[in-house]
């Protein structure tokens, strides 16, 4: 079994959480600023050193190739994202771009050529906190959105994907979906099952269902100092229960169901108005689909019955839905295969988080590694993992993808 240059990734790791870093210890690199166009130039850099070619395609996901024996198959890639959170970590998604790219280089130390070519994908805006939705490059990419509708996305600042992208130039011209013989994503587990319990790899066997509405109460503004309470049409207090309510509703779904509510906005606010529009996101997970939509039909339920109670107006609107997606199960055997022979212990895991690889799952044979963060901490400044877990997982990747790409000398 092969093994990777593990300080060489690590210090790929801290220097690339050197661009857009912040004051403390994190990464703000929001898709398709001129943060994330720097990463991505390190990244392009690092890969044409390693003899890669580069290409985009025309909602800027970057692709890094190294041929193989016969480059007229079709690649088998590795890959995640280096866009951030505002406040984002180190390790979430980049850790999977520049786990690939030591796959790579340690090929190329060892002489190795594939019989497959390879490739490296960065992918657009995987986070989700500039434009929306989530994993919108690889939804571009797969066809699970129209290139349209991707480019077509507006941040806050009403600034779009098609606008963002030609100022950072990282626009191409490469044709979305072209086939590839797989998809392998190392990732971070972002949660604390791996650590507490003692396992060094998680083997991914898909991804939880998700399911985002968002909420709009409207009720009355008015003078907080003239309107009694009993008179009041509060959009605020009326969302706050509803809330409240989510949040036991979630109890009688768990362990499994998972409830948040992550945005909240007061339409015209003032200290001393009385809230008459306000909306707030709903995001709803459990590993069933059927038990997901029984969530999201007592979620609409209970909110349609604060506001008939208080004398509000309720609009529950979809937003994205993702259904649970099982991962191919010759790749995640593969990923199984090289934690065992590798002797690193490792356990079966569902992924709770969104990641690029459930939209490739339904579009190529695809599998993740997890590795444990610290503390289960993830989406945060203070994000960590271990240097061991990091190129641990790493080894797993590599040894994976190599069995799935075919070594051109024969070798087993």
């Amino acid at each position: 079994m092969l093994k990777i240059n593990g300080p060489r990734l690590w210090a790929s790791l801290m220097a690339m959480a050197e661009v857009g870093a912040t004051a403390r210890g994190g990464s703000r690199r929001l898709a398709l600023s001129e943060e994330d166009a720097a990463g991505r130039e390190l990244f392009g850099q690092w890969c044409r050193e390693a003899g890669m070619s580069l290409s985009r395609d025309a909602v800027g996901n970057l692709f890094a190739r190294r041929a193989g024996r016969d480059d007229a198959l079709a690649p088998v890639m590795m890959g995640s994202h280096l866009d951030t959170q505002p406040e984002g970590g180190r390790f979430d998604g980049v850790y999977g771009v520049l786990a690939g790219l030591e796959v790579v280089r340690t090929l190329n130390d060892l002489g190795i050529e594939t019989e497959k070519p390879l490739e490296i994908a960065v992918w657009t805006n995987e986070e989700g906190a500039r434009f929306t939705p989530a994993m919108l490059g690889s939804a571009a990419f797969t066809g699970a959105m129209s290139l349209e509708a991707a480019l077509a996305s507006r941040d806050a600042e009403g600034i779009s994907v098609a606008e963002a992208l030609a100022a950072c130039g990282q626009a191409g011209e490469r044709p979305p979906g072209v086939p590839l013989d797989a998809y392998f994503e190392a990732h971070i587990e972002q949660g604390p099952v791996l650590e507490d319990n003692g396992k060094v790899i998680g083997v991914v066997t898909g991804g939880q269902a998700i399911c985002w509405l968002d909420i709009q109460v409207e009720g009355q503004a008015a003078h907080a100092g003239t309107t009694p309470m009993p008179l009041r049409r509060d959009a605020l207090f009326g969302a706050a229960e509803m809330i409240q309510g989510l949040e036991r509703l979630a109890a009688r779904f768990a362990p499994a169901g998972l409830v948040t509510v992550g945005q909240l906005e007061i339409a015209k606010s003032s200290r001393n108005t009385i809230p008459g529009d306000m909306r707030f996101t709903l995001d709803l997970r459990n590993p069933d689909d059927a038990v997901l939509a029984r969530m999201e039909r007592e979620a609409r339920a209970l909110i349609a019955a604060v506001a008939e109670g208080r004398g509000l107006a309720a609009r529950v609107e979809p937003h994205w839905l993702s259904p649970a997606t099982p991962f191919d199960a010759d790749c995640v055997a593969a990923v199984r295969a090289a934690a065992q022979a590798l002797g690193y212990s490792h356990q079966d895991i569902v992924s709770g988080a969104g990641h690029d690889a459930i939209h490739l799952a339904r579009f190529c044979p695809t599998a993740m590694v997890f590795i444990p963060c610290v503390g289960g901490l993830s989406h945060n400044e203070a994000e960590d993992a271990l240097p061991s877990d990091v190129a641990q997982g790493a080894d797993v990747l590599l040894n994976a993808v190599l069995a799935r790409a075919g070594r051109a000398d024969g070798v087993c």
